[in-house]
């Protein structure tokens, strides 16, 4: 006798569906094919211990199961349920008419409790993409199942529920998530907000700009001065996520096991910050089985870099190419995998290892050529992709004791939002353009083209400013933007000169 369940495993941040059959024949044996790793093997015995405990019989015939498709590498606990299910299914315990319509998904404890597990929200999608009435999940991961609309789910605590459920016996209704009230209840609600800053006009101006452009910032101050502070807020002024945006999001950190029980949909765009012992592997992703690192868990949100010199510059080096083309690939010797890595980068850093060069009233104690060494741990072509780098100063007395209300998160979004549409209508015929920030040197040279006196302007500040050469498409880059959020069709003067000031880590001496 033959009888069929239906799981998925997760590669990437997509899923595959799984088919487990189970066959009953003469003899006594278990044998479990279609390359499981020893956490699937193991399921025989959590199944075992899990049928006695809840008054369940195990055949006491051979049992042989296949995974299919067997070329897949079956990872996880998570086939313990489908597998349990096929063989009550085979032996006549539980009813077989409802099995082809759900995909059923679980780890078992010896008592038959239903573990959560991760990568659930991937599996929903596919489950639905491929036609299957609904999701049979651990309680603990309904919420996040429900996000996805015309599936059913339901949530269930131990195996006899799901038996209950299979045979038509207790009432058992799908959770239900209405998931465009949710998202717009959640997308504007900040914890953090720019209204907290005192003073530090200057450094909020580059963070719009930054925001509305999609400009990379690299923040350099003595210590005390709110780079963090400020650094944590730039996520509540970009655009808020599509809804497309947030499952997407969502689908990276299911994967990851970030998504906590109570939070079926991530709505606010990721703030990750990441220690500077952290190890490339865990920066960009990967492993023996691989998983989404620190840049795809901030995708379509901030990845902060505190500390920046601290770094290993291996750490750093292997960000190049993900800021560059949005995405990083993980390759292995049988296979390779995608994970998204669109993210916006602002790092934070000391001008000096004693943290007060060039500060108004503290002295810098460090050696001639030390500052210099300092901000050389950082690589030119790493410099090369981030367009902003602005000083920020200490805060004053003054600043600090003014009561007078500083400018909101939300009135700072919306002129982003404008700048942004602006953005969009401007390169809605070019793929994978969608900011100023990610324009090539054929977008440069049609929408950033400069008069005779801002090309005086730029010669002038490049020679006796000493800027490198790499600066010179940043600025421009800037400068559009600048133009866009005054809602000029043409590059200024006043928007160059403003672009220029964002290059303190160009200038020739500025370390000493």
């Amino acid at each position: 006798m033959l009888v069929k369940t239906f799981s998925s495993t997760v590669f990437g941040i997509d899923a595959t569906t799984i088919t487990i059959e189970v066959n009953l024949a003469i003899g006594v044996n278990f044998l479990l094919v279609g390359l499981p790793d020893s956490a699937v093997k193991e399921s025989q015995q959590r199944i075992k211990a899990a049928f006695k405990n809840n008054d369940l019989s195990f055949p006491g015939k051979e049992i042989t199961i296949n995974m299919a498709p067997a070329d897949i590498r079956k990872e996880g606990s998570m086939f313990d349920l489908p597998i349990a299910i096929g063989v009550l299914a085979v032996s006549n315990q539980v009813h077989k008419d409802k099995l082809a319509d759900y995909v059923l998904i679980g780890e078992l404890s010896l008592d038959g409790t239903l573990n959560p597990l991760k990568g659930i929200l991937p599996i929903a999608l596919q489950a639905k993409k491929e036609g299957f009435k609904g999701l049979i999940v651990p309680e603990e991961n309904a919420k996040e199942a429900a996000v996805v609309a015309g599936l059913d789910v339901y949530g269930m605590k131990n195996l006899m529920e799901v038996v209950q459920f299979l045979n038509g016996e207790g009432e058992f209704k799908p959770f239900v998530v209405n998931v465009v009230d949710e998202f717009r209840r959640m997308v504007d609600d900040l914890e953090v907000d720019f209204k907290d800053v005192k003073g530090q006009m200057n450094i909020k101006r580059a963070f719009e700009i930054a925001a509305a452009g999609g400009h990379n910032v690299i923040l350099i101050g003595p210590p005390g001065a709110g780079k963090s502070m400020l650094a944590k807020r730039l996520s509540t002024i970009l655009p808020p996520m599509s809804l497309e945006e947030a499952l997407e999001t969502t689908k990276i950190h299911s994967v990851a096991g970030k998504i906590k029980g109570e939070k079926g949909l991530i709505t606010q765009r990721p703030f990750r910050k990441p220690h500077h012992t952290i190890s490339d592997v865990a920066l960009v992703g990967g492993g023996g089985y691989p998983q989404p690192g620190e840049i795809s868990l901030a995708h379509n949100g901030v990845l902060f870099l505190d500390e920046l010199p601290e770094y290993k510059r291996t750490v750093l080096e292997v960000m190049r190419q993900p800021l560059e083309d949005r995405c990083v690939t993980i390759s292995r010797a049988k296979f390779s995998v995608d994970y998204p890595a669109g993210f916006m980068l602002v790092a934070a850093m000391n001008p000096c290892p004693c943290g007060y060069y060039n500060h108004p009233e503290k002295e810098c104690v460090c050696g001639p050529g030390i500052v210099q060494r300092y901000l050389n741990k950082i690589s030119g072509p790493l410099l090369d992709r981030i367009d902003l780098h602005v000083e920020v100063t200490p805060v004053s007395f003054d600043e600090l004791t003014n009561d007078v209300p500083a400018e909101g998160s939300m009135e700072i979004r919306k002129r982003v939002e404008r700048t942004r549409q602006l953005q969009g209508n401007r390169y809605h015929e070019r793929s994978g353009i969608h900011c100023n920030a990610q324009m090539t040197k054929n977008e440069l040279e049609k929408f950033c083209r400069i008069d005779e006196e801002g090309t005086k302007i730029l010669k002038n500040a490049m020679d006796r400013m000493g800027l490198s050469a790499r600066a010179y498409d940043r600025i421009l880059k800037v400068a559009r933007t600048i133009a866009d959020i005054e809602n000029s069709d043409t590059i200024q003067s006043s928007h160059l000169a403003e672009a220029i000031q964002f290059r303190s880590l160009d200038r020739e001496g500025w370390a000493g």
